[in-house]
């Protein structure tokens, strides 16, 4: 059987997906994008600011289910330019000890939901 999860502390599906699905000891997160809950506003000063939004969205998803980025297993980062690899992979390292980081891989996409420049989905394990 599984398990939906979620939480205010993120924000809320756009469409007919759930924040996150935990069946048995694993916990599919959906893609989150820089949309602050407590707006509801995209957060796009900056693509550094961009990815930190993101990240504390997941922790967010992640918190809900009892979890925190240690139990990451792996990440899949979806940007709409390649170019900024190196800052939004500067944001995304600091919420992970590198010795214990998840399996991962970024991909360069032609467009994300609402125009924006970063999504991340993980998948973790209790």
């Amino acid at each position: 059987m599984k398990k939906i999860i979620r939480t205010e502390n993120a924000p809320a599906p756009i469409g007919p997906y759930n924040q996150a699905v935990l069946k048995g000891n694993f916990l599919f997160t959906s893609g989150q994008i820089a949309i602050d809950p407590k707006t509801n506003e995209l957060v796009l000063d900056s693509i550094e600011a961009e990815t930190r939004q993101v990240m504390e969205n997941l922790k967010a998803v992640l918190a809900a289910a009892e979890m925190d980025f240690s139990q990451v297993l792996k990440t899949s980062i979806f940007i709409s330019d390649m170019n900024n690899f190196a800052k939004v992979n500067e944001v995304y390292a600091s919420y992970f000890d590198e010795r214990v980081a998840p399996a991962r891989e970024t991909v360069e996409v032609a467009n994300l939901p609402k125009f924006v420049n970063v999504e991340i989905s993980m998948i973790a394990a209790l």
